[in-house]
C-alpha cells in the first residue's frame, strides 16, 4: 500500500502562532514542574523525584499524533505528553510527588511521580470504552519493562483488524486504526528485551512506534559505553524495512528542533496507522538539565563542555528563539508566558500540599484532646505532659508518624489498668485508613474476582472413555476457541504442531493462525504480548514451554503483571493466563519445580498447580470467568496418563484456594500438589496396608492457599502433618508450613513437630537414577510418613 503523507509548509508545518504559543506555554509549565519538584525533594517535603526536563519538545510533537483510542506505554519522563492531552496538571503532579494516597489519581501513592495511568477498568471489573479515551498504561521504574507490554498492546490492534467478531467490539478499537506509543530512553536500548521486541515487531508487522529519547547518558554512563557506534539508529539499520523486505521504518530527529519534530511524528505516525509497519523514532540531542533524578547532580559526571552545550541546545531556549525568528511576536509575550507558567505551577504545588497535609492536621487536632484528657485524668504519669507538648510542637509529615506517636503512648499504658478507649479508636481508624489505601487491590476485589467464581462439579458419563491427559486439554481448548472469540494462544511450538505435548493439536488449522500461533524463542516478549493483549479485553493464553524457562520472563511477570492492579490502585488489569508445565521429566531444565521463585515474586498473580489435566481444564474455566491473571503449571509427566473424559468439559469450575481431600484419614495430614501427588497417593495407599491412616490433601493452588483452612481442620483431627513437594528445601513446603502452622494456628493441635520432605538442594540430575536421587521417591515418602506416625527417627 502506498502511503500518502501530509504536505507541510517548509517553515512552519502550517502551525499557527496560537498553537505554537500554546506549545511554548506547555513546555514552560512542564519545565517549571521539574524544577520545583527537585526543590520539594531537597527541602524534605517529598522523598524522591524524577522529572522530564529536556524531553519537552519531542513529547509535545509526539502527543500531537496521540489520538483517543491509542495506547501510551511510556516511562518516567513522559510528563509533557500527559500534560499535552490534559491528563495532568501541576496539582496532580505534586499530589503524586507527595505520595498522597487520596489525591494521587494515577496510583494512590503507590508509585513514584511521573508514573501515569488512566482508568481502564471499573470497580466491578467491567472494561471502560478505550476507543474514546487516551489510554496510558502504567509504567515501571525498571528500564525496558514497558517494552514487552507495548508489543502486546499493538498486537491486539492487529487482532481487532483480523477477527470478524472483534471488529464489532468498538469499545476496544476504532476499526484497528490505533497506534501504540512506546517511549524509552537511550539507555533502555542496551537491554536485551528492547532488541527482542524490535525483532518481534518487525516480524509481526504491528502498529507500534518505538520513541527513543536520547540524551547521551544512562544515569552517569555515556552512550559510548552502552551502544555500538554510539548510535542506536545505526545499530538498527538491519531492521530497516524496504520495498523487498518487511521490517521497521527508522526516523531520526533532533530534540530541540520543534518544527521538524512536529512534521516527523505527524508523517511517521500517519504511516503506521495506514500500513501497520512499525517504526523507530530516534530523537537525538536531548538534554537533561537536572540530571537523572533528585538523588544526585549531573555535574559530577558531565564535562564543562557538555554542560555548556546542554545550556545552548536546551529545547525551551531553542523554541523561544525559533518563535521570535519565525513569527512577529513581541518578546514580552513569551516573558509573560514564562512568568505565568511559574505562577500556575507554584499555585498547583501549594494546592497539592494543602490537600495532602490538611487531613494530617485534622488527625492531629483530633488526637490532641484525647491526650489532654488522659493527662488530666492520669496526671501522675509524667510522660503525658511531655508527650502533649511534643505533639503540639511537632510538624508531622505523614499519618504513619502520627500513628506511631499514638501507639508509643498507648504502649506505656499496656501493663496498667487504664481506660484508653478513645485513643484505641483513634489508632484503629487511622490504621484502617492506611490499610485501605495501601494494602488493597493486589487482585481484583469486585464481583469478577476469580475467588468468587462458584464451583461447578465435573461430570462423567457412565461409559466415559479414558484418554491420555493431553486429549482432555485438546478437547477443552477446542470448545473454548469455538465459543469465545476473545481467546488467543501463542508460544513456542503452540501453532503448527499444537504444542510439544499436543494440547493444541489440530486447532490452528481449525481456528486460524491469527488466534493460535507460533512465536520465536523469546519468553520475555511472549509474556509481554499476553499482558498487552489482556489489557485490551482479549483473553490470551501465553505459553512458556517449560517452567524452568520462566526466569527468562521473570521481569514482565514480577514487575508488570503481578503489580499492575496494585500499582494502579485498581484502575488497570491484565487477565492474562500464563500456561507452562513443570516437575518431573528428564534433566535439569525439564524437571524443575522452582515454586518458591513464584511464591516470592508473583504475589498479584494466582499460581495454580493442578494434579492432572481434568483439574487444569476446570481451573482455566474459573480464570476465564474472572479478570485476574494466573500462572498454570501443568504436570509435565501427566500428558500420557489416562483420565476419564468429562462430559461437561467447558463448564465445570475449580474453586481457587480450596484444597481437596483425596484420601480421608485419622492419623497424619499429608499435604502435596502437582506431579508429586501421584507418588504420595501410592505411598498413602501402601501405608493403609500397614495399619496407618493418612489423610491426603491436594492444595490445588499455592496462590491463593487454603482460604477455608481445610488443612488446619485436618491437623486438629490427626495431630500430625507433613508437607511434601519437589521444590528445593525451604521452598514451597516452608511457605505451606507457615500458612498452616502460623496463620491457621495449627501448632495448637500438633503432637509432633511438623515435617517436610522436598527435593535435594541441587537441580535434578539427568542420569537414569537422577530423578530417584534428586527428588522425593515413593520409598522416601512412605518412610517419612511412617516414621512420623510411629514416632521413629528412621526405618
Amino acid at each position: 500500500m502506498k502511503t500518502k503523507l501530509k504536505s507541510f509548509d517548509e517553515d512552519t508545518n502550517h502551525l499557527d502562532i496560537e498553537e505554537v504559543l500554546a506549545d511554548f506555554e506547555l513546555a514552560c509549565v512542564s519545565r517549571e514542574m521539574s524544577l520545583l519538584m527537585r526543590k520539594e525533594v531537597l527541602t524534605g517535603k517529598a522523598k524522591f523525584g524524577i522529572g522530564g526536563a529536556g524531553k519537552e519538545l519531542p513529547l509535545i510533537a509526539a502527543a500531537k499524533s496521540f489520538e483517543k483510542g491509542d495506547y501510551w506505554a511510556g516511562y518516567y519522563r513522559d510528563q509533557t505528553a500527559i500534560l499535552a492531552k490534559d491528563l495532568l496538571n501541576p496539582r496532580k503532579y505534586f499530589s503524586a510527588l507527595y505520595g498522597d494516597a487520596i489525591n494521587d489519581e494515577y496510583s494512590g501513592g503507590r508509585q513514584m511521580n511521573n508514573h501515569f495511568a488512566t482508568q481502564m477498568i471499573d470497580p466491578e471489573g467491567n472494561w471502560l470504552d478505550q476507543s474514546e479515551q487516551y489510554n496510558v498504561t502504567a509504567p515501571m521504574a525498571s528500564l525496558a519493562s514497558n517494552v514487552p507490554r507495548a508489543l502486546g498492546l499493538a498486537l491486539a490492534t492487529k487482532s481487532y483488524q483480523s477477527n470478524d467478531y472483534l471488529r464489532n467490539q468498538s469499545n476496544f478499537s476504532k476499526r484497528g486504526n490505533e497506534v501504540t506509543f512506546c517511549i524509552v530512553g537511550d539507555a533502555t536500548t542496551a537491554e536485551g528485551v528492547f532488541f527482542e521486541s524490535v525483532n518481534a515487531a518487525g516480524i509481526m508487522q504491528i502498529p507500534i512506534a518505538f520513541i527513543i529519547l536520547d540524551d547521551g547518558y544512562g544515569i552517569s554512563v555515556p552512550t559510548s559505553y552502552q551502544t555500538t557506534k554510539g548510535d542506536i539508529s545505526k545499530v538498527l539499520k538491519g531492521f530497516q524495512a524496504n520495498e523487498h523486505e518487511k521490517g521497521l521504518d527508522i526516523y531520526t530527529g533532533l530534540a530541540w528542533d520543534y518544527n521538524n519534530l512536529v512534521k516527523l511524528f505527524d508523517n511517521g505516525i500517519s504511516k503506521i496507522r495506514e500500513t501497520n509497519i512499525p517504526a523507530i523514532f530516534h530523537i537525538k540531542e536531548c538534554t537533561q538539565p537536572q540530571g537523572h533524578s533528585t538523588s544526585g547532580s549531573h555535574q559530577r559526571y558531565k564535562s564543562k563542555e557538555r554542560l555548556q552545550w546542554e545550556a545552548e541546545f536546551d529545547g525551551l531556549s531553542k523554541l523561544k528563539s525559533w518563535i521570535l525568528d519565525t513569527f512577529n511576536v513581541d518578546p514580552d509575550v513569551l516573558t509573560k508566558i514564562e512568568k505565568s507558567a511559574k505562577e500556575s505551577v507554584n499555585k498547583g504545588k501549594n494546592k497539592a500540599w494543602k490537600m495532602y497535609t490538611e487531613p494530617i492536621a485534622k488527625a492531629k487536632a483530633e488526637l490532641i484532646p484525647i491526650i489532654e484528657n488522659l493527662a488530666s485524668v492520669y496526671h501522675h504519669y509524667d510522660f503525658l505532659p511531655l508527650a502533649l507538648t511534643k505533639l503540639k510542637k511537632e510538624v508531622f509529615a505523614d499519618n504513619s508518624e502520627l500513628i506511631a506517636f499514638a501507639e508509643r503512648i498507648k504502649f506505656n499504658f499496656s501493663t496498667k489498668d487504664i481506660k484508653t478507649e478513645a485513643l484505641d479508636e483513634w489508632i484503629h481508624n487511622h490504621h484502617s485508613f492506611i490499610k485501605e489505601n495501601f494494602n488493597t487491590h493486589l487482585l481484583h476485589q469486585g464481583p469478577k474476582s476469580a475467588l468468587l467464581v462458584p464451583p461447578i462439579e465435573v461430570e462423567f458419563d457412565e461409559d466415559a472413555e479414558e484418554v491420555p491427559g493431553f486429549q482432555i486439554l485438546n478437547a477443552y481448548f477446542d470448545q473454548l476457541f469455538k465459543k469465545d472469540p476473545r481467546v488467543y494462544a501463542f508460544g513456542e511450538d503452540v501453532g503448527k504442531i499444537g504444542d510439544v505435548n499436543q494440547a493444541f493439536s489440530g486447532l490452528q488449522l481449525k481456528y486460524g493462525e491469527d488466534r493460535i500461533f507460533d512465536t520465536g524463542i523469546r519468553e520475555w516478549t511472549i509474556v509481554g504480548q499476553g499482558i498487552g493483549m489482556a489489557m485490551r479485553g482479549l483473553r490470551p493464553i501465553a505459553e512458556i514451554q517449560y517452567l524452568d524457562y520462566l526466569p527468562y520472563a521473570f521481569s514482565p511477570l514480577s514487575d508488570d503483571l503481578a503489580t499492575l492492579h496494585y500499582r494502579t490502585n485498581g484502575k488497570q488489569s491484565a487477565p492474562a493466563i500464563i500456561r507452562t508445565r513443570g516437575h518431573r521429566l528428564e534433566g535439569i531444565w525439564h524437571s524443575g519445580s522452582p515454586m518458591a521463585m513464584l511464591l516470592g515474586a508473583m504475589r498479584g498473580i494466582h499460581v495454580l498447580v493442578p494434579r492432572n489435566m481434568t483439574q487444569a481444564a476446570g481451573m482455566y474455566n474459573t480464570l476465564l470467568k474472572s479478570v485476574d491473571p494466573a500462572i498454570i503449571v501443568e504436570c509435565l509427566n501427566g500428558y500420557r496418563v489416562k483420565e476419564k473424559m468429562p462430559s461437561n468439559i467447558g463448564e465445570y469450575c475449580i474453586s481457587l484456594g480450596v484444597p481437596e481431600i483425596l484420601i480421608p484419614g485419622e492419623e497424619v495430614t499429608v499435604v502435596s500438589y502437582g506431579s508429586t501427588l501421584r507418588l504420595v497417593e501410592r505411598a498413602c495407599l501402601r501405608l493403609q496396608e500397614f495399619g496407618i491412616s493418612p489423610e491426603l490433601i491436594d492444595v490445588q493452588t499455592l496462590l491463593p492457599f487454603d482460604l477455608e483452612h481445610v488443612i488446619g481442620a485436618s491437623i486438629k483431627k490427626t495431630n500430625r502433618v507433613i508437607f511434601i513437594d519437589e521444590d528445593l528445601p525451604g521452598g514451597a513446603t516452608a511457605f505451606m508450613m507457615q500458612e498452616v502452622i502460623e496463620k491457621q494456628k495449627a501448632y495448637y493441635h500438633l503432637d509432633r513437630p511438623p515435617a517436610t520432605l522436598t527435593a535435594k538442594a541441587h537441580r535434578p540430575a539427568y542420569g537414569n537414577d537422577g530423578d530417584y536421587a534428586s527428588k522425593p521417591n515413593e520409598e522416601e515418602i512412605f518412610k517419612a510418613i511412617y516414621n512420623l506416625v510411629r514416632e521413629k527417627e528412621n526405618i
